[in-house]
């Protein structure tokens, strides 16, 4: 079975075995959970702001769904890093 790469601009089409439906898989599952996660922190940080002493345990949570923000990039990169690799070896 051959599975042809979805083609976003810029992107080269890459045709590779089975290997590549469970190669993106792990990382899309990442990206989702810290996606999910940056929203659920910001969300309580946003609660915690409507309350004085409560307010620095909502910038601290900014700070960590800011440090998430961060990471979004750092997966995909990884991710492309890997693939790429992967891809030199065929």
């Amino acid at each position: 079975m051959k599975h042809e790469h979805k083609r976003e601009k810029g992107e080269e089409v890459i045709r590779i075995g089975e290997y590549g439906i469970f190669f993106k898989r792990p990382y899309q599952i990442l990206y989702m959970l810290n996606d999910f996660l940056i929203g659920l922190i910001f969300l309580i940080g946003s609660f915690l702001f409507l309350y004085e002493s409560l307010k620095t345990a909502g910038c601290w949570l900014f700070a960590a769904g800011s440090l998430l923000l961060l990471i979004r990039p750092t997966i995909r990169l990884i991710h492309d890093i890997h693939y790429k690799r992967y891809t030199r070896k065929q």
